[in-house]
Parts: structure tokens; sequence; C-alpha cells
């Protein structure tokens, strides 16, 4: 019976233990968010984020792309297969950005006050 009792106090102490490091590990740090650019098209062609986000596109195809924002705050280079730009955004607000290589790729990026935050009108 105590031998019992003991193996169940070890089993309770690992899995708190392993329960632990799973949320301090979610809470420290968030999965980047990611649009990618793939036949021609953002994907996804809109995402919605937290103030304080930053965002990265990946260029899947194999033409030159770029990451332009519509109201001229950001702007990659151009970007070559693999490719990578990032920005991140810290006023809410609604982004939007197209490829300046070719303006028919649009994409938006909603920008949500985080918990606590006051946001501008």
């Amino acid at each position: 019976m105590r031998m019992t009792l003991v193996r169940a106090a070890a089993a309770a102490t690992v899995l708190g233990c392993l329960a632990g490091a799973a949320l301090g590990a979610a809470l420290a740090a968030p999965d980047p968010l990611a649009v990618g650019i793939d036949n021609f098209t953002f994907t996804p062609p809109s995402l919605t984020v937290k103030a304080g986000t930053t965002v990265t596109w990946t260029n899947r195809d194999d033409i030159p792309h770029t990451v332009t924002s519509s109201a001229k705050l950001f702007r990659s280079k151009a970007l070559d297969t693999d490719d990578k730009f990032s920005f991140m955004f810290t006023t809410p607000g609604t982004y939007e950005y197209f490829c300046s290589l070719h303006p028919h790729m649009t994409g938006k990026i909603v920008v949500e006050a985080t918990t606590g935050s006051i946001a501008s009108p």
C-alpha cells in the first residue's frame, strides 16, 4: 500500500512538472505568424493579429515578389524563392499591402489592441 502511494505521488510530481514546462513554453514563445507567397497569392489573404506581433512573409514561388504597404509603411526588397520579410505591427489598424511587381496580388493585416490597451480612433 505504501509503495503504491509513493508511486502515485511520484507520478503526480512528474505530470505536474511536464504540464508546468509545457505551459511555460507556450507562454514564453508564441508561434510566429506567417504569410506564404505561392502561385501569385498571399496566403492567408487576411490575417488578424495583436499589436506588437511580427508577421513574416515567405516567398514560395519560383519568381520574385515584394511585400509593399499601400500606405508606404513598409516595403521588402524583391524576395527570391524562400526569402523572407518580417514587419512588427505596433499600432492597431488595418494594413493593406500588395506585391509591387504584380499589383493584382493583395493582402491585409488587421491589428487589434492588446488586452488593456486603448486603441486610437
